[in-house]
Protein backbone atom coordinates (compact mmCIF):
# COMPACT_ATOMS: atom_id res chain seq x y z
CA UNK A 1 0.00 0.00 0.00
CA UNK A 2 3.00 2.05 0.56
CA UNK A 3 4.07 1.80 -2.21
CA UNK A 4 1.19 2.75 -4.60
CA UNK A 5 0.63 5.90 -2.66
CA UNK A 6 4.33 6.73 -2.84
CA UNK A 7 4.09 6.00 -6.64
CA UNK A 8 1.19 8.29 -6.95
CA UNK A 9 2.87 11.11 -5.37
CA UNK A 10 6.21 10.98 -7.63
CA UNK A 11 3.08 11.02 -10.51
CA UNK A 12 1.66 14.15 -9.47
CA UNK A 13 2.30 16.90 -11.49
CA UNK A 14 2.25 20.56 -10.68
CA UNK A 15 1.84 22.53 -13.37
CA UNK A 16 3.03 26.27 -13.17
CA UNK A 17 0.47 28.77 -13.80
CA UNK A 18 3.25 31.26 -12.59
CA UNK A 19 0.38 32.37 -10.13
CA UNK A 20 -2.17 33.37 -12.85
CA UNK A 21 0.56 35.67 -14.39
CA UNK A 22 2.87 35.42 -17.28
CA UNK A 23 5.89 37.43 -17.98
CA UNK A 24 5.35 40.19 -20.25
CA UNK A 25 7.87 38.99 -22.33
CA UNK A 26 7.11 35.33 -21.95
CA UNK A 27 9.48 33.68 -24.36
CA UNK A 28 8.05 31.04 -27.36
CA UNK A 29 9.79 27.99 -25.23
CA UNK A 30 8.17 28.63 -21.79
CA UNK A 31 5.25 28.78 -23.47
CA UNK A 32 5.39 25.78 -25.10
CA UNK A 33 7.09 23.81 -21.73
CA UNK A 34 3.66 25.52 -19.86
CA UNK A 35 1.36 24.14 -22.27
CA UNK A 36 2.82 21.01 -22.40
CA UNK A 37 2.83 20.73 -18.84
CA UNK A 38 -0.85 21.43 -19.28
CA UNK A 39 -1.19 18.30 -21.76
CA UNK A 40 0.88 16.04 -19.71
CA UNK A 41 -0.92 16.42 -16.92
CA UNK A 42 -4.21 15.89 -18.30
CA UNK A 43 -2.64 12.33 -20.28
CA UNK A 44 -1.63 11.71 -16.95
CA UNK A 45 -4.86 11.78 -15.26
CA UNK A 46 -6.26 9.27 -17.72
CA UNK A 47 -3.49 7.00 -17.86
CA UNK A 48 -4.21 6.38 -13.94
CA UNK A 49 -7.82 6.11 -14.23
CA UNK A 50 -7.61 3.65 -16.52
CA UNK A 51 -5.31 2.02 -14.24
CA UNK A 52 -1.80 2.58 -15.82
CA UNK A 53 -0.29 4.49 -12.73
CA UNK A 54 2.93 3.04 -12.83
CA UNK A 55 3.27 4.67 -16.49
CA UNK A 56 6.16 7.68 -15.74
CA UNK A 57 6.76 10.80 -18.30
CA UNK A 58 10.28 9.39 -19.87
CA UNK A 59 8.27 5.94 -20.32
CA UNK A 60 5.93 8.43 -23.02
CA UNK A 61 8.56 7.99 -25.79
CA UNK A 62 8.40 4.43 -25.97
CA UNK A 63 4.78 4.07 -26.35
CA UNK A 64 4.73 6.66 -29.24
CA UNK A 65 7.91 5.23 -31.50
CA UNK A 66 6.90 1.29 -30.97
CA UNK A 67 5.54 0.21 -34.38
CA UNK A 68 3.81 -3.26 -34.34
CA UNK A 69 6.64 -4.63 -36.61
CA UNK A 70 9.17 -3.91 -33.00
CA UNK A 71 12.15 -1.63 -33.54
CA UNK A 72 15.99 -1.15 -31.66
CA UNK A 73 16.24 1.06 -28.88
CA UNK A 74 18.82 2.57 -30.91
CA UNK A 75 16.14 3.71 -33.34
CA UNK A 76 13.44 4.66 -30.43
CA UNK A 77 16.76 6.82 -28.89
CA UNK A 78 16.84 8.66 -32.69
CA UNK A 79 13.46 9.22 -32.85
CA UNK A 80 12.51 10.38 -29.53
CA UNK A 81 15.92 12.44 -29.23
CA UNK A 82 16.93 11.64 -25.79
CA UNK A 83 20.27 9.56 -24.79
CA UNK A 84 20.54 6.11 -25.35
CA UNK A 85 20.58 5.47 -21.29
CA UNK A 86 17.99 7.20 -21.12
CA UNK A 87 15.35 4.99 -23.23
CA UNK A 88 17.45 1.72 -22.90
CA UNK A 89 16.28 2.56 -19.34
CA UNK A 90 12.75 3.54 -20.13
CA UNK A 91 12.84 0.64 -21.78
CA UNK A 92 13.63 -1.86 -18.91
CA UNK A 93 11.67 -0.51 -17.00
CA UNK A 94 8.31 -0.94 -19.42
CA UNK A 95 9.49 -4.44 -19.77
CA UNK A 96 9.79 -4.84 -16.23
CA UNK A 97 6.04 -3.74 -15.81
CA UNK A 98 4.79 -5.70 -18.84
CA UNK A 99 4.35 -3.06 -21.34
CA UNK A 100 6.78 -4.52 -23.39
CA UNK A 101 8.99 -7.26 -24.17
CA UNK A 102 12.33 -7.67 -25.86
CA UNK A 103 13.00 -10.14 -28.88
CA UNK A 104 15.45 -11.13 -31.07
CA UNK A 105 15.82 -9.37 -34.24
CA UNK A 106 14.67 -12.00 -36.96
CA UNK A 107 17.36 -10.61 -39.48
CA UNK A 108 20.43 -9.97 -37.11
CA UNK A 109 21.27 -11.70 -34.02
CA UNK A 110 22.90 -9.89 -31.90
CA UNK A 111 20.03 -7.39 -32.11
CA UNK A 112 16.77 -7.16 -30.13
CA UNK A 113 13.70 -5.76 -30.95
CA UNK A 114 11.00 -3.86 -28.70
CA UNK A 115 7.37 -4.69 -28.97
CA UNK A 116 4.22 -3.59 -27.05
CA UNK A 117 2.84 -6.28 -25.27
CA UNK A 118 -1.04 -6.39 -25.04
CA UNK A 119 -0.95 -4.33 -21.90
CA UNK A 120 1.18 -1.72 -23.12
CA UNK A 121 -1.10 -1.52 -26.59
CA UNK A 122 -3.54 -0.86 -24.37
CA UNK A 123 -2.40 3.11 -23.33
CA UNK A 124 -2.11 4.12 -26.71
CA UNK A 125 -6.67 4.64 -27.19
CA UNK A 126 -5.99 5.71 -23.60
CA UNK A 127 -3.50 8.48 -23.60
CA UNK A 128 -4.70 8.96 -27.60
CA UNK A 129 -8.67 9.77 -26.27
CA UNK A 130 -6.76 11.87 -23.49
CA UNK A 131 -4.92 14.04 -25.84
CA UNK A 132 -7.99 14.58 -27.93
CA UNK A 133 -10.11 16.26 -24.90
CA UNK A 134 -7.43 18.60 -24.52
CA UNK A 135 -7.58 19.63 -27.82
CA UNK A 136 -10.88 20.19 -27.76
CA UNK A 137 -11.03 21.72 -24.59
CA UNK A 138 -8.63 24.01 -26.05
CA UNK A 139 -10.45 25.07 -28.58
CA UNK A 140 -13.34 26.22 -26.57
CA UNK A 141 -10.98 27.94 -24.67
CA UNK A 142 -9.68 29.70 -28.35
CA UNK A 143 -10.81 28.44 -31.11
CA UNK A 144 -11.50 25.02 -33.54
CA UNK A 145 -9.53 27.34 -36.16
CA UNK A 146 -6.88 29.13 -34.16
CA UNK A 147 -5.80 25.23 -32.56
CA UNK A 148 -5.69 23.90 -36.33
CA UNK A 149 -3.06 26.94 -37.20
CA UNK A 150 -1.37 26.06 -34.24
CA UNK A 151 -0.89 22.65 -34.94
CA UNK A 152 -0.25 23.24 -38.96
CA UNK A 153 2.89 26.26 -37.96
CA UNK A 154 4.25 23.43 -35.34
CA UNK A 155 4.13 20.87 -37.84
CA UNK A 156 6.00 23.08 -40.28
CA UNK A 157 8.47 23.79 -38.12
CA UNK A 158 9.09 20.54 -36.91
CA UNK A 159 9.54 19.37 -40.74
CA UNK A 160 11.66 21.94 -41.16
CA UNK A 161 13.70 21.39 -38.03
CA UNK A 162 14.07 17.22 -38.79
CA UNK A 163 15.32 18.50 -42.23
CA UNK A 164 17.98 20.62 -41.18
CA UNK A 165 19.08 17.96 -38.79
CA UNK A 166 18.91 15.34 -41.32
CA UNK A 167 20.98 17.37 -43.45
CA UNK A 168 23.11 18.09 -41.08
CA UNK A 169 23.86 14.82 -39.59
CA UNK A 170 26.89 13.12 -40.73
CA UNK A 171 28.08 9.11 -40.76
CA UNK A 172 29.53 8.81 -37.66
CA UNK A 173 29.17 12.54 -35.96
CA UNK A 174 28.26 11.66 -32.50
CA UNK A 175 25.48 13.57 -31.42
CA UNK A 176 24.32 14.36 -27.64
CA UNK A 177 21.52 12.41 -28.01
CA UNK A 178 23.38 9.51 -29.01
Amino acid sequence: MDRQVTKLAERQVTVNTMGGRTPSHTSLGLLLRLVHQHWTHAVDAALDDAGFGDIRPPHANVFTFVPAEGIQVSELTRLARVRKQTMAQAVEELEHLGYVERRPHPSDRRARLVFLTSRGQAVRPVAIAAGRRVEARWAELTSPQEIATLQDSLQALLTQLQTETDADATPGKRTRET
